[in-house]
């Protein structure tokens, strides 16, 4: 259920999204770039239905989506990717799903959801730029099937294989789309090689 979307203008985005240097600017733009990039490979399978089309001389015959389209960032990083998935579908809804981590426990803990009464009905992509330990991805997974959602597809730029395996094993229903499965995580949580910290590269709070 793993699909690594192996693309040379995907590759080389991501090698300038990973440099210490690239700027709170910079990195949004290639984050949004990847984004809009990764769309054909997630959407390529999507239900369509004939549709009657006119054109300027005859009528024809097009194909429009079966199923509405919901984007779901996690909290917070994944809302930097989702302007480049909205480029490519500006009539996808947008749904949100906060988790957080138990500092106690150091669990993920889901704290918001906010989602379109429609979500069992249509295609939901779950967006978040990193899956490191898996931990976020499964809860928001478990947020999302509890509120009936039945077609799910994970997206992130990097994964880690822990995260994977974490995903896959708690939710092998689930299609993990990445742009790149990086070696490991570091005992921090870290993916290796990795791109630092998502979040706070994207909103300048490192």
């Amino acid at each position: 259920m793993l699909h690594i979307i192996d693309h040379p203008l995907i590759a080389h985005e991501l090698t300038a999204l990973r440099c210490p240097s690239c700027g709170t600017g910079q990195f949004r733009h290639h984050v949004r770039r990847i984004a809009s990039l990764m769309v054909p490979s997630v959407t390529q399978d999507f239900a369509t239905q004939a549709l009657s089309c006119q054109t300027p001389l005859e009528q024809t015959e097009g194909r429009h989506l079966s199923r509405d389209v919901i984007l779901v960032p996690i909290l917070r990083a994944g809302l930097g990717f989702v302007d480049g998935f909205l480029d490519m579908l500006p009539n996808a809804s947008i749904a949100h799903v906060g988790i957080a981590r138990n500092e106690r426990t150091l669990l993920p803990e889901p704290y918001y959801l906010k989602h379109p009464p429609h979500v069992a009905e249509a295609e939901v992509l779950i967006l978040d730029p990193m899956l490191a330990t898996g931990g976020s991805a499964v809860e928001a997974v478990r947020c999302l099937v509890d509120a009936g959602a039945t077609s799910l597809r994970f997206v992130c730029l990097v994964a880690a294989p822990e995260g994977i395996s974490a995903l896959t094993a708690a939710y092998p229903q689930v299609r993990i789309f990445t742009a790149s499965l990086d070696r490991q995580i570091n005992a921090q949580g870290y993916i290796l090689p990795g791109l630092g910290d998502a979040g706070d590269r994207l909103f300048g709070t490192a």
